[in-house]
């Protein structure tokens, strides 16, 4: 599948969707923040989204109930995918270690992610 980028809006109404598994346009619009935005700029990024292949819907009458085709994982894959590749020269060891020299991992973290890599291996 060819994912696409996505915008920090169309991202944050992805997350509703994610959590939500369906839903219709008034009930991502309830799990929005507040203020809430208005109908139409939601089922504007909406139909964005669509057209980006990213999520389909069930016909109701005239309204639509709107569902991911792709997965939280999936585009969670994507996004690291491209920020290795583009940051990190597709190195795991060179992104970690910008972590730890920028403190957003604590050694403990870091002994705990070491564990985890150990039991890996069996």
């Amino acid at each position: 599948m060819d994912i696409k980028d996505l915008t920090k809006v169309e991202s944050q109404l992805m997350q509703v969707l994610w959590k939500l598994e369906k839903a219709f346009v008034k009930e991502i619009i309830n799990e929005l923040p507040d203020p809430k935005p208005a109908y139409s700029s939601v089922s504007t990024i909406i139909r964005i989204l669509e057209n980006k292949g990213v999520i389909a819907y069930e016909a109701f009458g005239k309204t639509h109930r709107y569902y991911p085709l792709i997965t939280k994982e999936e585009y969670m894959l994507y996004e690291t995918e491209k920020l290795l590749d583009n940051y990190f020269s597709s190195s795991v060891q060179d992104m970690f270690s910008f972590f730890v020299r920028e403190k957003k991992v604590d050694m403990k973290d870091a002994e705990q992610l070491l564990k985890m890599i150990d039991k890996m291996k069996d």
